[in-house]
């Protein structure tokens, strides 16, 4: 069963962390740590980097902003700890927090937080070698994935103590007008300019459905499943972008990451979870599924494919900028410029197909 569970691996070259520091720290705050700490790294992620750290008795992820972070505004781990440790109590899958340590003093020199590993299988691009879904099994871990989904959205965050996570209400015509800007300021000479994209979303604003709790970057690849189910969903990870705001918004988001099997060759090369295995929902039918367990209304879904592609684009963009002026050496990112060209080619395929370019 191990070789199917997620795995870190080896330490990316400059983002090592020194096993003794991060001992003694631990050991500070959780007194009954035996042995040293193992450190590996997980290969995921382009923003906020994750790491196993292991003990003799005990199992713990360490997150931490990428090395020289200046904006804190972006990579914000005491908000991203404090929203998990709030949504654990009425939100199940969010996994049992461990410690939180504020830059000022800090053994790294930077905001970092402790929380328990969920073991379990993460669905990459691809399932791990030797789990196998049927078709019937697909479809139950797609429709499970939006169920839980479904139960974020459904959160009384007043109750959890959420209410000042974000500002709510005036949430998407915030996003349109800090997306745009965001890729204005993060355009390189090389990738399109998004403008009749960026105007055809300012014509064409939706009325804000209702203010709930949102993750923000809901994908597969961003939960853990059962090691002896697949199917069922345990775990929901990467909080960091949570926030409150519009939950079709929200669903736009998730469904950017959504590849079918009968997408274009270029959207297959994007593919990061395995929504093309037969028996998973199309994105109409993600979008059916979850207004039929929610009881809103998507008759007209269109802004919210747009959007959530175009926000993907701005998300991949600020990242590329980083390495097109050489702020970054990680080669990971060196195709994300053309993978910004793909998304425009995709927001202007789904205006023409409805007609609007």
């Amino acid at each position: 069963m191990s070789e199917v569970l997620d795995q870190a691996g080896k330490v990316r070259e400059g983002e090592e962390l020194d096993p003794k520091i991060i001992t003694d720290y631990v050991k500070s705050v959780v007194p009954d740590v035996q042995g040293d700490a193992v450190i590996k790294q997980f290969p995921g992620g382009a923003s906020n980097l994750t790491y196993s750290v292991k003990f003799e008795n005990k199992d713990y992820i360490l997150r931490r902003p990428p090395f020289g972070t200046k904006a804190k505004s972006a990579h914000d781990m005491g908000r991203e700890f404090k929203v998990m440790s709030k949504l654990k109590p009425v939100y199940a899958y969010v996994p049992d927090m461990i410690s939180f340590c504020e830059e000022q003093g800090s053994p790294l020199d930077c905001e970092f937080y402790i929380m328990d590993r969920l073991v379990g299988i993460i669905p990459r691009a691809d399932m791990p070698k030797g789990v196998e879904l049927t078709p019937e099994q697909a479809r139950k871990l797609s429709e499970n994935f939006v169920d839980r989904f479904v139960e974020l959205h459904g959160v009384d965050y007043e109750a959890a103590g959420l209410q000042d996570l974000g500002k709510g209400d005036g949430y998407v015509v915030r996003q349109i007008e800090g997306w745009s800007k965001r890729f204005l300021a993060a355009k390189t000479d090389d990738v399109p300019d998004f403008e009749k994209i960026m105007a055809w979303l300012h014509s064409n604003i939706k009325d804000q459905i209702k203010v709930c709790v949102i993750h923000n970057d809901y994908r597969m690849d961003n939960v853990v499943l059962s090691p002896t189910d697949p199917t069922e969903v345990i775990g929901v990870l990467d909080w960091e972008m949570a926030t409150l705001g519009d939950p079709l918004m929200d669903l736009g988001n998730s469904l950017a990451y959504w590849v079918e099997a009968n997408d274009p060759p270029a959207h297959q090369m994007m593919r990061r979870q395995p929504t093309h295995l037969p028996g998973m929902m199309t994105r109409d039918e993600v979008v059916a599924h979850y207004c039929a367990k929610t009881g809103l209304r998507a008759e007209d879904f269109l802004f919210y494919r747009v959007y959530g592609v175009f926000r993907l684009a701005v998300i991949l963009q600020q990242i590329y900028y980083r390495f097109y002026h050489g702020q970054t050496k990680d080669q990971r990112f060196s195709a994300f410029g053309m993978m910004v060209k793909l998304l425009e080619e995709q927001c202007n395929e789904l205006l023409q197909e409805a007609g609007e370019f």
